[in-house]
């Protein structure tokens, strides 16, 4: 099972959150926001979306 992640970087304040709560490093900080550099390892398990207080990410199954 694969899945997309994307993170609006709009949205997204940069704090960090979905990167200390991923079980499998998905997620790293560059130029103050999050961006999702190992999106292919990502459990589908959606912990970051239930951190991100600013709604920025989205998990979709492929």
């Amino acid at each position: 099972m694969s899945y997309e992640v994307t993170v609006d970087s709009d949205k997204c304040v940069g704090c960090g959150e979905c990167v200390d709560v991923c079980p499998v490093e998905v997620y790293e900080l560059k130029d103050g926001k999050s961006e999702p550099t190992n999106y292919e390892e990502c459990l589908g398990c959606e912990s970051c979306v239930e951190v991100c207080a600013q709604d920025a990410i989205q998990v979709k199954e492929l």
